[in-house]
């Protein structure tokens, strides 16, 4: 089963059991995750305790809901009671929480089965996924390339199969451009959507949970396990209902200043190809002009108070680059940060304004396809200037804190896949998925797996 949706029809009517759907995808698990590192925690047992738990409640007719019995992974910066949650850094390497994140409870309440936790950039500060003290994630299209970051044993992991989904972070990025980068869905909801209580944080202001999986409905389906009740936009985060036809006739907006930029050849051809098909698909396609906030003062700021008292007391702990990073922040005084965080409240309210004209925002995910691991072996300095370019379309979203899905939209001559982003009014996160849907139903990139699926 390669989707959550197909899964939990066949497990509804008990076509396949939660039991036979766990213990397939720890098999691959343990066969893949020596080569791709995509998991750090496989919790094998707990795994099987809760397909029997699910399977039981299934034929008793006890059917939670269309999570019910599905295998899925937390990236390992969420708090699950009794597993490790690590960020991938010594410094947390053995904490184990006492309770689970609010997302993960609500994840369990939805009968879903917790795999593990993924790996992940350590203390998601970066995009590669090359820097952990667990080692470095690799692309299952081409394990000599990265998966992204931070979020990218998330990403890896669902592209290979390895679970029917996943949850992850993004903060400037970091769930879209993995996605982009393994050929899955990555969809980072509005600002406030899913609780970050339990996770821990890397910039609160900018920092948003959301899920990954292979498919638009996949992901909705994830959204609604885990959102706030009292989120902004749909009422009472139903982001299905209005997916029984076609989505409304809508006004896309193209932004090519600035995010069309600097395009590899082949993500800009695959773009416009993906433009092309949308044209049918919309009212109409119009070229618009935002200004991203390209700062990053408030972030660096943020970090380095989460982290401050760990770099005092043990910053053996971080990795080198970590903690390169994370002290960039050192020195940024209160009244820089009050303001940081009064533009970005200015930022969000007039964000909204953009949509008077337009329904949707369309944009390519990252400029460029995954890069080679070798490049950064070779050549370390390069690995954070890179990384900012892989991030360059991604982190305003994160400022303006709308809704946004990267989903894939074609792959280069070498087999690697692109991304393109979606992206809606503020809490209009249905909107975002259920045109995102739309565009699948009208393409078959969303089809194709990495050898690695098919044959792990």
């Amino acid at each position: 089963m390669s989707t959550i949706l197909e899964a939990a029809n066949a497990l509804r009517a008990k076509a396949i059991s939660p039991v036979e759907l766990t213990e397939a995808c720890l098999a691959h698990i343990g066969k893949l995750n020596p080569t791709l590192n995509a998991f750090i925690t496989v919790s094998a047992d707990r795994a099987r305790s809760l397909a029997r738990r699910a399977e039981q409640e299934i034929v008793r007719g006890e059917w939670r809901g269309p999570l019910h019995g599905i295998p899925i992974g937390l990236k390992d910066l969420i708090d699950t009671a009794g597993i490790p949650t690590t960020a991938a850094s010594e410094l947390h390497k053995h904490r184990i929480p006492i309770h689970d994140a609010v997302v993960a409870r609500k994840l369990a309440g939805a009968g879903a089965v917790l795999l593990g936790k993924h790996n992940l950039h350590e203390l998601a500060y970066g995009a590669s996924s090359l820097i952990s003290a667990f080692g470095q994630v690799r692309n299952p299209w081409d394990p000599a390339r990265i998966a992204g970051g931070s979020s990218g044993g998330s990403a890896a992991a669902v592209a290979a199969g390895m679970g029917l989904g996943a949850i992850g972070t993004d903060t400037a990025g970091s769930i879209r451009e993995p996605a982009a980068l393994c050929g899955v869905v990555g969809f980072k909801p509005s600002y406030g959507r899913v609780s970050a209580t339990g996770v821990l944080p890397l910039s609160e202001s900018l920092d948003h949970v959301g899920p990954i999986a292979r498919r638009a409905r996949d992901a909705a389906l994830l959204l609604e396990a885990i959102a706030e009740t009292n989120g902004p936009g749909s009422p009472a985060n139903d982001f299905l209902t209005a997916w029984t036809g076609p989505p409304p006739k809508l006004r896309l907006g193209v932004p090519r200043s600035f995010f069309f930029d600097e395009l590899d050849a082949e993500v800009a051809a695959a773009v416009e190809a993906a433009l092309q098909v949308m044209a049918g698909l919309a009212s109409e396609i119009r070229e618009i002009s935002l200004t991203p906030d390209t700062d990053r003062t408030l972030q660096a700021a943020e970090a380095y108070a989460v982290h401050a008292h760990s770099i005092e007391k043990t910053p053996e702990l971080f990795q080198p680059e970590t903690l390169r990073r994370i002290k960039t922040g050192e020195h940024i005084t209160g009244e820089q940060l009050a303001g940081c965080r009064a533009r970005l409240q200015a930022a969000r309210q007039s964000i909204g304004q953009v949509f008077t004209s337009i329904d949707l925002i369309v944009t390519p995910t990252t400029p460029i396809p995954a890069p080679a691991i070798a490049e950064f072996d070779e050549h370390p300095e390069e690995l954070r200037p890179r990384e900012l370019f892989l991030l360059r379309n991604t982190r305003p979203f994160n400022v303006w804190g709308i809704p946004i899905l990267s989903t894939p939209c074609g792959f280069t001559r070498g087999g690697l896949p692109i991304g393109l982003q979606i992206a809606g009014p503020p809490g209009r996160d249905d909107l975002v998925l259920h045109f995102a849907h739309a565009y699948e139903q009208a393409t078959a990139w969303h089809q194709r797996r990495p050898a690695v699926a098919r044959t792990g």
